[in-house]
C-alpha cells in the first residue's frame, strides 16, 4: 500500500539558519536613520519571523506609519548590504546538522519539504544559493505573497500546492508566531531549542529538539502518536 504523503515545513531565520548578528545590526541601523533610539538585542530578536511591515510598528509602536515604511527599507538596504560584504552563508551560517538532516529527509520518497518565512522572496533565494539548498524544498512561502506570521496563510498554500493534508504535515520553527501559525493552520507543531524565542514560551509544541539529528525520531513519533 503506497505511504501517504507527509510535508515537513520549516522556519528560516532561527531555526535553519542563525542570522541574528545582520538582523540587529540592521534593525539597529534603521533606528539611527531614524534617529529614535535602537531596541535592545532581545527586543529585535524578539519579532524575528514577523514581516518588516509588521515588526517595525511593534518595536516602534508611536512612530508614524511613513517613518515605519522608510525604516522597513533602511533595514532592507543594511541587511542587503551586510549580506554582500560578508556572504550570505557567512552572514546566516546553518545550525549544526541542518543540511544532513534536509538531505536525509529528502531522501526518503513519501516525505516533502517546505519552507514557511517572513523573508523575501529575494532574500530566501539569496540564502538557499548560498547554501545549496533549493533542491531540498517543493514549496516555498514568503512574505511577499502572504500576511504576516501568525496568520495562517504561509502553511495553507503550502498544503495546498503539495495536495498534503494538515494531520500529514507538520512546522518547525522556533518562535510563538510560528507556533501559533501552525495552530492556526491545524498543522502539529515541533518546537527547537537553538532559535530566538525561549523554548519555555513554545507550550504548543508537541516537543522541542535540542539537537537537528533529533528531528527524524521526533516525526516518527509525532505522526505514529497521531495515526
Amino acid at each position: 500500500m503506497t505511504r501517504p504523503l507527509k510535508l515537513v515545513i520549516f522556519d528560516v531565520d532561527g531555526t535553519l539558519v542563525d542570522s541574528q548578528g545582520d538582523i540587529v545590526a540592521a534593525m539597529t541601523h534603521a533606528f539611527e536613520r531614524a534617529d529614535q533610539p535602537a531596541p535592545g538585542r532581545e527586543q529585535t530578536l524578539g519579532i524575528v519571523g514577523l514581516s518588516l511591515e509588521t515588526a517595525i510598528p511593534r518595536l516602534a509602536p508611536d512612530l508614524p506609519p511613513a517613518l515605519h515604511r522608510q525604516m522597513a527599507g533602511w533595514y532592507r538596504e543594511a541587511y542587503l548590504g551586510l549580506r554582500a560584504r560578508y556572504g550570505a552563508a557567512a552572514s546566516s551560517p546553518l545550525y549544526p546538522h541542518a543540511a544532513e538532516m534536509l538531505a536525509t529527509l529528502h531522501a526518503v520518497p513519501e516525505m516533502l519539504l517546505g519552507v514557511a518565512t517572513g523573508k523575501s522572496r529575494r532574500g530566501l533565494d539569496k540564502l538557499m544559493e548560498a547554501h545549496d539548498l533549493g533542491r531540498f524544498f517543493v514549496t516555498t512561502q514568503v512574505s511577499d505573497h502572504h500576511p504576516s506570521k501568525p496568520h495562517p496563510a504561509m502553511l495553507l498554500a503550502a498544503l495546498a500546492e503539495t495536495g498534503v493534508e494538515a494531520r500529514d504535515a507538520v512546522m518547525v520553527g522556533d518562535t510563538t508566531y510560528d507556533m501559533e501559525m501552525a495552530a492556526a493552520a491545524g498543522v502539529p507543531f515541533l518546537g527547537v531549542g537553538w532559535g530566538y524565542h525561549r523554548p519555555d514560551r513554545l507550550t504548543g509544541a508537541a516537543t522541542i529538539l535540542t539537537d537537528f539529528r533529533d528531528l527524524p525520531g521526533a516525526l516518527t513519533t509525532l505522526w505514529e502518536t497521531a495515526a
